[in-house]
């Protein structure tokens, strides 16, 4: 049983009594991960947001662990800001259950799947869009939350201000899909979100992405010219915060289409 619902229709029909579904109820809000992590399952039910894996610091086989566990009880995890030895530890330690990796040595997203798992019913869509090439790493963790989510999406690499013709046709494009949010990520001055919200009637969720020379070359510049946007309809998350900004389109997508 892995939702409330599955638990609540098997007390009604008699299959369970007070006390199990109590026990399965519980067992389905947290569970303590020796003294490492204590996960949160309920999380997706409550906010709409399932329960990520991000892999910075912790140990190879802290994330063995982690990851089991939620893919033992949803059937799928994500894993952001992995690197590459961290990756093959995981195939290693992990060996039956699929891998979807995406990304750079240094920075890749994963979708470990357990070989039961069925892809949802897609609920919403929304579009992606990169000012570059080196942004991409950040719009593949917004990739993973969709697929996660069961959000349909669109992408879009390169299309930046450099050279603007390359963003007519994804704006004709995500006009005629009825696109429900966009999430543009972009670094240098940061210019494509307000271009991008300023030609469409859809919610815009901006990423200043760390890449560019000198000052600002960290993402500040980006994150400051998109804070200063003329454009209404713009919502600015933190430098290179992918992940973040793809719950928030996967929310408006999911809620737009109840």
């Amino acid at each position: 049983m892995k939702k409330r619902k599955d638990v609540l229709e098997a007390l009604s029909r008699g299959k369970i009594n007070i006390e199990e579904a109590e026990v399965l109820l519980n067992k389905m809000t947290l569970e303590q991960i020796d003294e490492l992590a204590v996960i949160d399952y309920d999380r997706e039910e409550r906010s709409g947001i399932p329960e990520v894996v991000m892999a910075g610091t912790k140990e190879n086989m802290q994330i063995v662990s982690i990851v089991r566990s939620i893919v033992e009880r949803k059937g799928i995890a994500l894993i952001t800001r992995a690197i590459e030895n961290q990756t093959e530890f995981l195939t290693k330690n992990l060996v039956d259950y699929e891998f979807e990796v995406s990304g750079s040595k240094s920075h890749q997203t994963i979708l470990v799947k357990s070989k039961e798992w069925k892809e949802p019913e897609t609920n919403g869509c929304i579009a992606i869009l990169t000012a570059g090439t080196s942004d991409i790493i950040f719009a593949n963790e917004v990739e993973g939350v969709a697929k996660l989510m069961g959000v349909e999406y669109l992408t879009y690499y390169d299309v930046g201000v450099a050279g603007m013709h390359r963003l007519l046709e994804p704006l004709k494009e995500i006009r005629e899909k009825d696109v429900d949010a966009i999430v543009v990520l972009a670094g240098m001055e940061g210019a494509l979100p307000t271009l991008v919200a300023s030609l469409l009637d859809i919610p815009v969720i901006g990423v200043p992405i760390p890449v560019g020379y000198g000052y600002g070359g960290n993402g500040e510049t980006a994150l400051a010219s998109m804070l200063q946007s003329c454009a209404p309809g713009l919502s600015v998350m933190n430098i290179g915060n992918g992940f973040g900004a793809g719950a928030f389109a996967c929310l408006i997508a999911k809620r737009r289409t109840k």
